[in-house]
């Protein structure tokens, strides 16, 4: 399946540096590509893996970061995308580039059409399409819709426009996050045929037996810096473990505050869970799932991008996701029924989004409006709010939780993202709800603010709540929870006490699936 290796590199990046304000998301990153290889880039979420991508696709442009791009031999300086994919440099981000309602064969030429003097030659189009579908293995007119098929067939489009730009360098990033097994395994294959056709592929994945199975190097990011790059044909086979060693291995010091639990009864049961995607409603996106919390106790829930934990939360919090959901839920050992997210307020079931800009916040209205929303008849008679009560309530959780606001008349728009966390966090203790749900809560804060949103939660754990915490930081999860459940393609693969807890054995459990192999 793999042919000879040459020594010849195609690309290599020395010193890269980017920094975010407040942040270095790359610090000195090498990286060094041979031509016609499979080179997979690791490491958790967060590292740096996606941002060094886009250094390279300039997406973030030359000027905007420290350090050398060499491509074939030459220092180049990408001022945007477009540069790059002139010299045949093309990203495939994890969220499709594509239009809907447009046809496959318009995706594929969108930006690049097949006219002359300005006209459009449909017959080119198709027929140019209808050959680089054959290529990627699709069968589907060119004339067919993209809002008309799934995810792995529109993951094929995508390498097919990247083909119809006489790609060299194909990245692909999380390239198999949203597919199943079927549609994983013949993306796999692809990737493998196209270095027969001299087609170098970088594969950012976390999927740890896909990169066993395709790629010839691995290299594996963490924290910002390359840590080191595996052969993966060498003369000791690479493992899965020796991967997660390398992804994983840092020393958790004093950032979570002590907690001793104080665990009650059962407030929460959840058996059978399974959600459908919303458009794509052959996909399991939840597959069986089950997991109970108890009062006083954190929980968390542990998996990689893809893993289908928010489309947890989310159906459950009322259904506000996914289509065809089954399953029961219990709530002090009674069944309830959650058909709205009224109904799920009114169970005393709270869910504070990942994206607090978006969901859970109204960034154009005052702290105290916030605080207040989702529970507007505490502080309400005979219709009308006592806005005199909302703002002492207000300045009640501003000192309480240590909310850096001069007045909670302020517009949460103008907050940092911790205190804005925070005003989500006020938010849902308010509503006294008896299980929080909490999605990502320290994504995009500072390590100080952190400390302080881990304390809250011990507080509403304290309380008698039961608190369930979804994060992409395993360190995280290991710092403050008192059981983690890990999911994996939408299975609950493993539930690991606090004691047991290690990184390696939850990237263990977060990586379990069904054997993928390249075709």
């Amino acid at each position: 399946m793999r042919g000879h290796m040459t020594t010849d590199h195609i690309l290599e990046m020395r010193g890269i540096t980017k920094k975010f304000p407040g942040v270095i998301a790359l610090a000195d990153v090498n990286l060094s590509v041979r031509r016609g290889e499979v080179h997979a880039i690791c490491g958790e979420n967060g590292a740096g893996k996606s941002t060094l991508m886009k250094v390279l696709s300039g997406v973030y442009p030359h000027g905007t970061y420290e350090g050398d791009i060499v491509l074939d031999g030459e220092v180049v300086e990408f001022k945007n995308i477009r540069d790059s994919e002139h010299r045949g440099v093309v990203i495939i981000h994890q969220e499709l580039a594509l239009s809907p309602f447009l046809s496959i064969a318009e995706n594929i030429f969108l930006g690049n059409e097949q006219a002359e003097r300005g006209v459009v030659d449909w017959n080119r189009t198709n027929s140019e399409a209808a050959k680089l579908l054959a290529r990627v293995g699709l069968t589907e007119r060119p004339d067919t819709k993209i809002v008309d098929i799934g995810v792995g067939k529109q993951q094929l489009v995508e390498i097919a426009k990247a083909l119809s730009k006489e790609v060299k360098l194909l990245i692909l990033d999380e390239p198999t996050a949203a597919l199943n097994d079927e549609d994983s395994a013949h993306l796999l294959g692809l990737i493998d045929g196209l270095r027969e056709h001299g087609i170098t592929s970088i594969i950012i994945s976390h999927k740890l037996n896909e990169i066993e199975a395709i790629a010839d190097t691995t290299t594996i990011i963490r924290d910002g810096r390359t840590i080191e790059t595996l052969e993966m044909r060498g003369a000791e086979q690479v493992s899965e473990e020796r991967i997660i060693r390398g992804m994983v291995g840092r020393s958790l010091d004093n950032r979570f505050p002590d907690h001793t639990p104080n665990v009650g009864d059962e407030v929460l049961r959840v058996e059978e869970w399974t959600v459908h995607h919303p458009i794509d409603q052959s996909r399991k996106v939840v597959d069986s799932a089950s997991l109970h919390v108890r009062r006083g106790e954190i929980v968390g829930v542990a998996g990689l991008m893809g893993a289908g934990r928010t489309e947890l939360a989310m159906s459950l919090f009322g259904r506000s996701y996914g289509a065809r959901v089954s399953g029961r839920v219990f709530k002090d050992g009674k069944e309830i029924e959650l058909k709205s997210v009224g109904a799920a307020i009114r169970h005393g079931i709270a869910y504070a989004t990942e994206d607090r800009k978006r969901f859970g916040l109204n960034l154009i209205d005052t702290i105290q409006h916030n605080i207040s929303a989702s529970a507007l008849g505490k502080v309400a008679r005979w219709g009308v709010v006592d806005r005199t009560e909302e703002e002492k309530i207000a300045e009640r959780y501003r000192r309480e939780l240590n909310i850096k606001t001069p007045t909670v008349s302020a517009l949460v728009g103008k907050l940092s993202g911790g205190n804005q966390q925070k005003v989500v966090l006020s938010k849902w203790i308010y509503a006294d709800p008896d299980v929080l749900i909490l999605d990502e809560p320290t994504r995009g804060i500072d390590v100080g603010a952190k400390y302080e949103i881990y304390g809250i939660i011990n507080r509403l754990a304290d309380a008698g709540k039961g608190v369930i915490v979804i994060s992409s930081e395993l360190p995280e999860l290991i710092g403050i929870c008192d059981r983690i459940y890990a999911l994996s393609q939408g299975r609950v693969t493993g539930e690991v006490a606090r004691e047991d807890a290690t990184q390696e054995r939850l990237m263990q459990f977060m990586t379990m699936e069904k054997d993928v192999t390249a075709r």
